[in-house]
């Protein structure tokens, strides 16, 4: 007696081929629908003028808005602060955070000290840089009397968050 064929194959699944390692250059096709829209950016130019240095965020600096937060539609804010002499801890030195994605400060003229939780004390000199994590807790402990930074932040609105001491 002939053994009978099921008329339905079991398909056995298909061996995977490894990915080739995707071209250093090399992009991929995306979607419309996918791409994420990016805030609208504009050319701008903001030079050097005494007169922008204008009250800020805090009564011991001046700050020169560099005029990037309406440029980018408020993806980032740039400033040059400039810190009132002479250093009184009683004004500054006073323990926050900020509420960013980003915020990278470079040192154009003299010197700026800060302690960061879980970072130590830093004392930062013309041309050092450094990124502070989002939410890093700070405190400011001193600045030379010619002391400029250079401040980058994302988003351009931020909450400073004042935390006791």
């Amino acid at each position: 007696m002939a053994k009978k064929r099921s008329k339905t194959r079991k398909k056995l699944p298909k061996p995977v081929q490894p990915r080739k390692p995707a071209k250093p250059n090399a992009r991929r096709a995306v979607s419309a629908k996918t791409r994420v829209k990016k805030p609208t950016q504009k050319f701008h130019v903001s030079h050097h003028n005494e007169a922008d240095f204008d009250q800020g965020l805090r009564t011991y600096a001046k700050y020169r808005d560099l005029g990037l937060a309406l440029a980018t539609s408020g993806m980032v804010q740039a400033h040059v602060i400039r810190f009132i002499p002479p250093f009184k801890a009683e004004d500054v030195a006073k323990p926050h955070f900020h509420d960013v994605d980003l915020q990278m400060i470079y040192v154009l003229k003299g010197w700026y000290k800060t302690e960061f939780e879980g970072e130590g004390v830093h004392t930062f000199e013309a041309g050092a840089c450094w990124i502070q994590p989002p939410k890093i807790k700070h405190t400011v402990l001193g600045y030379s009397d010619d002391c400029e930074l250079l401040e980058i932040v994302l988003p351009a609105e931020f909450e400073t968050v004042m935390l006791g001491k």
